[in-house]
């Protein structure tokens, strides 16, 4: 079990970023076939790469923030160094928790608001509220990502781990 939880701590953006991006590719390059090589369209490919995209964007933040790799503003940060470079990394992570926090609430609520009504996607006749499922799904797992990253740069500070390069 433990194996398993680390594997999914380490893999789960991953998989399901290179399985919606999979998807998306497949989709729009077999209606690129049926539209212009048998003359006939698709009716649901446009709307499934667009929902694939959706969730990849939410999911690529938390892998950006996983990897270290989201935008910031680093003039600063590349002046400090050590336990200066934890604090101000400390200090962004928290000011973007709050932001992902803020994301899966309202995102949530929209979400349950939006399952609640029953409406449905036009060509694929899912229910709309599984689409903007992605956005508190993505928040939350950034969430996560983001109090992992404080962790680590808490340990730094009390000089439990050696900072980054």
């Amino acid at each position: 079990m433990m194996k398993l939880l680390h594997w999914l701590d380490e893999h789960f953006e991953e998989l399901f970023i290179g399985i919606f991006s999979f998807v998306m590719v497949v989709v729009i390059a077999v209606q690129v076939f049926m539209r212009y090589v048998l003359e006939n369209s698709l009716p649901w490919s446009e709307e499934l790469a667009r929902y694939c995209f959706i969730w990849l964007v939410y999911l690529g933040i938390s892998y950006g923030v996983k990897k270290q790799k989201h935008m910031s503003v680093d003039v600063l940060y590349l002046a400090l160094k050590g336990k200066s470079q934890a604090t101000l990394r400390i200090v962004g992570n928290l000011l973007f928790l709050v932001f992902a926090l803020f994301g899966l609430i309202y995102g949530y609520q929209i979400t349950m608001k939006l399952l609640t009504w029953g409406q449905l996607s036009p060509a694929l006749s899912l229910p709309v509220g599984f689409v903007y499922l992605a956005g508190p799904i993505g928040m939350g797992l950034t969430a996560i990502r983001l109090i992992q990253q404080i962790i680590q740069q808490v340990k730094i500070l009390i000089g439990k781990e050696a900072p980054q390069q």
